[in-house]
This record gives structure tokens, C-alpha cells and sequence, in this order.
């Protein structure tokens, strides 16, 4: 008894001694002396920003500890869930869908790849592909007719494309001739229109062409006279115009393609491109505009929805951007109750394998799965369990009732 009395007492004064010193002694500063916590190495408190040191993580209120291993890289960790629940993967889709967001490439330029591409569809109940490839002239001509002349011509349409360099005098004419010319020879709508739109397109004075430069007002009118959806990809996602730190949610994308980035000395802030955007939009009220990837606003469905209020001219499509709706269930689950008439289905780049997460995110009640490129999204994902006027609204028929040129027959009332 007295042996242990003495150990006691001992340990006591050093204890006390190394406080007076400063000393960090870990167990006693990080409430361990009580109990069994584990061997980490150190501690600190949080600094005045709140945030621990670099090299630490916050272990209890206030205080940061080091792992006692080294720390693997993020890319390396790769940890298991062990989540038991049920899940309900889902290979076609309830209805059939309409991709608006199609880059099929050359798959529709033969018949062999057109039926190789079909195949594929098929067993995902992708009823018919939307290629929003830019496709203007002689090369539409020519994949239109290799199309029509296929058992598939029914199951695929094309946008046409405009060209927004060289903007200026005499632009808008030639520019609407060829619009005409497109449309007649069987396109459906205009897009994608990419992102270098208000990030590199320059006016024929060498200007940056602004998205709402009012030398292009003639050809947005003539896609609303002419009954043509615009389908425009506007910056990307606004992580892309951030630093590249530790604080940034695309760290890893912007580390493994470092050409994603727009550094504020060479582009346009991601607001200035929202607001030159927004007043096109605005300007053009019966011109019926498609932003792609959601407008890039799927983490902000409450500025989505204003956009939506404020104009009626405007639907958005949710190809790449399945991770922000699936992280969200319950407030996507409401905001695609309201405003589902005003989303259309796409995927982006054409990978079937990838096709069933977006199925299942719309379908399923399914609790934190995985998303099927993890440098998009390092989270899980979960289902939204939307009604089936819903799945139908966004898998086809807003895609139906704003493109008149598709295919109206066929489809499940």
C-alpha cells in the first residue's frame, strides 16, 4: 500500500512539474487519465481560426492530436464501410430515359457503331440519345443521314452548333443563315454550347466575349422564333476558381488536372460569369435556355430555385452533378417535388457502366453508397426516392415538351 502511495505521489509532482513548464502531457490535457483512449502523439489547441494545426485533427472540443502512424495520402485512403443496409442498385431505368446531355462521338457515325451504342442503351432503358456535340454543316448532313438510314433513327437527335469566335459586324447574319440551314437539315436544338463561352471566345476587336454581349441578341431571337432549346454550358464548378488548398472541396480533381483551374489573373471570377449569364437569360424571355450541370448551383438549390422563380424561360439539366443532389436527399428530394418539371436527365460524357448511380439516386431510398468517380466526390451518396410523375418529368417528357423536333409518340403517358 505504501509502495503504490509513493508511485502515486511521484507521478503527481512530475505531472505537475511538466504543466508548470509547459510541457504537454498527453492523457492528462486530453482527458485520457481516466480511462483507456489510445497512444496518439502530442496535443495543441485550435488555433484563432478554429482550425487545428497542420498535421492534427480535432480529437475533443478545442484540442488537435497527430495520428501516432503516419497519415496516408488522400488518395491512398481508402477505408470500408461497414454500413450494413439494404440496397437496391437498379441497371434500367423505371421509364425510359432521353439523354440531353449525349456525347456519343462517333458511335452514330455507322451503323455498326450505332448498333454497338444501342446495345448498350437498351439494357439501361435509354430510350434515345441527344448528341450535344456542336455539330454544324457537312458533318451533321452526313451523321443525319447515316442516322435516318439506320433502324435507329428514331432514337437519336442532334443540336447544332455555333461558332462565338470572330464576334462582330456581320457575325449575326451568318451566323442565323447557318442556324437556318442546320434546322432544316434536321437538327433540333442548339448546344452544347461550352464553357469557353465567357472564359476564352474573344470578339473579332480581340476582346473576351461576355455571355450577355448584345451582339448576340439576334441569334438568341432566332432560336426562340425557330422553336429551339439552348443548351449552354456556362464556367464549371466554382471550387475551379478557388485556391487550391486544403480548404477546397476539389482539391484532389484540381491536383490530378491542374488545367481545371482558373486563376483570377487569366479568367473571369466565377460571379462575374453567373451574373453575365443571368442577364442573359433574363434579356431573352422567350428564348428557352438549358444550363448545364445544373447552372454548377446543385450546392445551392435555394439559389436554383430563385433562378427558376424569377425565370420561366429556364430549365437545367443534371449530367455530372449527381454527387450534390445525393448528398442532399431530403432537401433534393423537396426542391425536385417543386421544380422537377424544370430538370431534364443527362449524363455527360458517355460511359454506360455509370448510367444505374443516376438511376438509383433518383429511384431508391438507398442509404450511403458510393458515387462512380470518387475525385468528383469523396462523400457517399443517397437515394431521393422520387414519385413516378417525377421520374417521368425529368427522364422524358421535359425533354419532349421543350425540344419539339424529338420523337412525340412512343412514350409512356
Amino acid at each position: 500500500m505504501r509502495t503504490r502511495l509513493l508511485i502515486v505521489s511521484i507521478a503527481t509532482v512530475l505531472v505537475i512539474g511538466a504543466l508548470v513548464i509547459g510541457v504537454p502531457v498527453v492523457g492528462v490535457a486530453q482527458g485520457q487519465a481516466g480511462g483507456r483512449q489510445g497512444g496518439g502523439r502530442g496535443g495543441a489547441p485550435v488555433g484563432p481560426d478554429g482550425q487545428c494545426p497542420a498535421g492534427m485533427t480535432l480529437v475533443r472540443p478545442g484540442n488537435c492530436q497527430a495520428p501516432a502512424s503516419p497519415a496516408p495520402s488522400i488518395v491512398d485512403y481508402r477505408p470500408k464501410s461497414t454500413l450494413i443496409a439494404p440496397a437496391h442498385p437498379v441497371q434500367k431505368a423505371k421509364y425510359p430515359a432521353i439523354d440531353f446531355h449525349g456525347h456519343p462521338g462517333g458511335r452514330i457515325s455507322s451503323a455498326a457503331g450505332l448498333k454497338t451504342m444501342f446495345e448498350e442503351l437498351d439494357a439501361l432503358n435509354v430510350g434515345l440519345m441527344l448528341s450535344a456535340e456542336n455539330m454544324s454543316g457537312e458533318r451533321l448532313k452526313t451523321t443525319l443521314a447515316t442516322v435516318k438510314a439506320s433502324p435507329y433513327a428514331t432514337r437519336v437527335a442532334i443540336f447544332t452548333g455555333v461558332s462565338l469566335n470572330g464576334v462582330g459586324p456581320g457575325w449575326a447574319t451568318t451566323a442565323i443563315a447557318q442556324l437556318e440551314a442546320d434546322v432544316a437539315a434536321g437538327a433540333v436544338g442548339v448546344g452544347e454550347i461550352g464553357k469557353g463561352f465567357g472564359l476564352g471566345a474573344r470578339k473579332a476587336d480581340g476582346s473576351r466575349l461576355q455571355l450577355d454581349d448584345p451582339d448576340l441578341a439576334p441569334f438568341w431571337d432566332a432560336c426562340a422564333r425557330l422553336n429551339l432549346p439552348v443548351f449552354i454550358h456556362t464556367a464549371d464548378p466554382p471550387e475551379f476558381f478557388k485556391p487550391i488548398d486544403m480548404n477546397n472541396e476539389r482539391w484532389l480533381e484540381l491536383s490530378l488536372f491542374p488545367g481545371r483551374a482558373y486563376p483570377s489573373d487569366r479568367y473571369p471570377a466565377f460571379e462575374t460569369l453567373m451574373a453575365e449569364r443571368d442577364r442573359l437569360f433574363k434579356r431573352h424571355p422567350k428564348t428557352k435556355f438549358v444550363a448545364a450541370h445544373l447552372g454548377w448551383h446543385g450546392n445551392d438549390l435555394g439559389r436554383l430555385a430563385k433562378m427558376f422563380d424569377a425565370m420561366p424561360n429556364l430549365h437545367a439539366e443534371l449530367g455530372a452533378v449527381l454527387y450534390d443532389f445525393g448528398r442532399q436527399p431530403r432537401v433534393a428530394h423537396d426542391f425536385l417535388l417543386k421544380y422537377g418539371n424544370r430538370i431534364l436527365f443527362g449524363k455527360d460524357a458517355y460511359e454506360p457502366s455509370e448510367y444505374p448511380y443516376y438511376w438509383r439516386v433518383l429511384e431508391t431510398k438507398d442509404d450511403y453508397f458510393d458515387y462512380y468517380r470518387k475525385y468528383h466526390a469523396f462523400w457517399k451518396l443517397y437515394g431521393l426516392d422520387l414519385p413516378d410523375e417525377v421520374l417521368k418529368d425529368i427522364y422524358y417528357r421535359n425533354a419532349l415538351r421543350i425540344t419539339p423536333g424529338l420523337p412525340q409518340t412512343g412514350w409512356p403517358k
